[in-house]
C-alpha cells in the first residue's frame, strides 16, 4: 500500500500541507481549478528553514497587490491559520543550499515585494455558502465529498465552540478564499500524488496564548481542540510557545489521516518538506512528509453488537449465523453465559461494518426477541485481503477442483492459504480419502 506519513512534530497548517505535497512531487498545475473559481493565485517557492531545503506555498489575492502583511502572529480570529501561515519574513532561497525540484512548478517562485495574502481577505461565508462554492468547482465526487467533509468538521467545531447550529455558523477567516484554497488545493495535490493511505504521528500544538476575535486563549485554540476530539490522531504540547496547529490544518488531517504513535514501516520512495511562516532559532519550521510502500492489513471501520439471551431456543441460536450474515454481519459468535438468578443463557456478539450496524441490530432483535442490543465502542479492525481461487488436485488418478481462500496484506504478500472445507469434504466422500489429506493437497497445489 502506497502510504503518505506526516511527521507532526512541528504541527501543521493548510499552507504547510500544500507545500509538503508539492515538495513530495505533486504537480502544482492541478491547482488551476481553484484559481479559475476564486480570486486567488498560488505562489510556490523554494526556501530554506534552519538548513532544511523546503517548499513554501502562499495563497495570494490575484486581483490586486498591496503591502505585505504585518508581523507574524498578529492575526486575530480563533479560526484563522495565523500560526504557520503567511509570516512577514519570507526567506528567499539560500544560494549555499541549492535545491533541485523535479516536480515541475508551473507557478512563479519569486515572491514580489508587494502583494496581498488571501488570508482573512475576501468574503467570510456561512457553511452553506462554502458548500455552494465547493460544489460549483465541479471537482468530481471524490474530491468534492472530501472537501465538504472537511468543512463539515470545521463547521461542527465552530458550532460547538460558539453554541450555534452548523447551518448558521459563519466561518470568518476559514470561510474565506484562503481556506477554501487550502482545503481544495490539498485534496487536488493529494489526488495527483496517488497514495492509498495517509497517517500522521501526534501533532504538536505549540504553547502560550493567542489573541482571537473573542479574547485571548491558551494554545491550542478551542476550534482546534474540538476538531482533535473528532479525529483519529492525538495532540501533544510544545515544542515552542507559538501556535503550531491551525484549525484548517487540523480539519484536513482530521478527515484524511489515521493516527499512529510512530512512523510506520515503509520502503521510502520520497520525502518532502513544507515550510511554515515562522523562522525559529532552534527548530526547522517544516512539516515533513514521507511516501513509501507499507505492508499492513486493511483497516475496516466496524461496530460490535451484543445482546444477552436467557430464553432463546437452540433452533433460533443455530440460525443466527445465516440470518445476521444476510443483513451485513461480518462475524457472529455465541457463547454460553450465566444470567441473572444463575440461569443459563448465551451472549451473542455480531461484528458489522459501521454503515450496516443498525440493520444488523434490528435483525438480531427481531430474530431473538431481545429487548436491547448494545453497541460496544470500536473504531476498526484489521483484516486481510481475501480472494477465492480454484486449484486442481489429483486423487487416485482422478482430477478434482477445490476452492482455496488466499489471505494477503495490502502489498499483496500472501501469508495464508486455506482450502474450502465443503469442497474438500465432497472430494473425500467420492474418493474415500480423509478430508484432512484433501485439504493438504489443495493448499499444496496453490503454493
Amino acid at each position: 500500500m502506497r502510504t503518505l506519513a506526516f511527521d507532526g512534530r512541528m504541527g501543521a497548517s493548510g499552507d504547510m500541507l500544500l507545500a509538503t505535497l508539492c515538495d513530495l512531487g505533486a504537480d502544482p498545475s492541478v491547482l488551476h481549478v481553484v484559481e479559475d473559481h476564486l480570486d486567488v493565485r498560488y505562489e510556490v517557492r523554494d526556501v530554506v528553514k534552519n538548513g532544511i531545503a523546503a517548499t513554501s506555498v502562499d495563497v495570494l489575492l490575484s486581483g490586486e497587490e498591496g503591502e505585505r502583511d504585518g508581523e507574524e502572529g498578529d492575526r486575530g480570529a480563533d479560526d484563522t491559520d495565523y500560526g504557520h501561515a503567511h509570516a512577514s519574513d519570507h526567506p528567499h532561497h539560500d544560494d549555499d543550499h541549492p535545491r533541485n525540484h523535479d516536480h515541475g512548478h508551473t507557478h512563479d517562485h519569486s515572491l514580489p515585494d508587494e502583494h496581498v495574502h488571501a488570508e482573512g481577505h475576501g468574503p467570510h461565508r456561512s457553511y452553506t455558502e462554502v458548500v455552494e462554492v465547493v460544489e460549483a468547482m465541479d471537482l468530481g465526487s471524490g474530491i468534492t465529498g472530501d472537501a465538504l467533509a472537511i468543512f463539515t468538521l470545521l463547521g461542527e467545531a465552530e458550532a460547538s465552540v460558539h453554541g450555534e447550529s452548523v447551518e448558521g455558523i459563519h466561518f470568518h477567516e476559514v470561510g474565506a478564499d484562503d481556506a477554501i484554497a487550502d482545503v481544495v488545493g490539498t485534496l487536488l495535490l493529494l489526488a495527483d500524488l496517488d497514495v492509498d493511505r495517509v497517517v500522521t504521528t501526534p501533532l504538536s500544538v505549540g504553547g502560550g496564548s493567542v489573541s482571537m476575535s473573542h479574547g485571548v486563549y491558551p494554545v491550542p485554540g478551542p476550534a482546534t481542540v474540538e476538531i482533535a476530539e473528532r479525529a483519529d490522531w492525538s495532540l501533544r504540547g510544545g515544542p515552542i510557545d507559538r501556535e503550531l496547529l491551525t484549525p484548517t490544518g487540523a480539519a484536513i488531517l482530521g478527515h484524511l489521516a489515521e493516527g499512529v504513535d510512530h512512523l510506520p514501516s515503509l520502503r521510502v520512495d520520497r520525502s518532502g518538506y513544507g515550510a511554515g511562516g515562522y523562522d525559529l532559532p532552534e527548530h526547522a519550521n517544516v512539516l515533513r512528509g514521507i511516501v513509501g510502500e507499507g505492508r499492513t492489513l486493511v483497516r475496516e471501520p466496524i461496530s460490535v453488537l451484543e445482546t444477552n439471551l436467557d430464553d432463546a431456543t437452540p433452533e433460533v441460536l443455530g440460525g443466527l449465523q445465516e440470518t445476521l450474515t444476510e443483513v451485513g454481519a461480518r462475524d457472529v459468535s455465541i457463547l454460553p453465559a450465566t444470567m441473572k438468578k444463575s440461569r443459563p443463557g448465551h451472549l451473542v456478539t455480531a461484528i458489522a461494518r459501521t454503515e450496516d450496524a443498525a440493520r444488523v441490530a434490528r435483525r438480531l432483535a427481531e430474530e431473538t426477541g431481545s429487548l436491547g442490543v448494545r453497541e460496544t465502542p470500536a473504531t476498526h479492525r484489521w483484516i486481510a485481503r481475501r480472494e477465492i481461487e480454484s486449484v486442481r488436485i489429483d486423487v487416485e488418478g482422478q482430477r478434482y477442483e477445490v476452492d482455496v481462500k488466499v489471505a494477503s496484506d495490502d502489498s499483496e504478500a500472501v501469508y495464508d492459504v486455506s482450502a474450502e472445507y465443503d469442497d474438500a469434504a465432497a472430494v473425500a466422500r467420492e474418493t474415500g480419502v480423509p478430508i484432512r489429506e484433501v485439504l493438504r493437497l489443495a493448499e499444496a497445489a496453490y503454493r
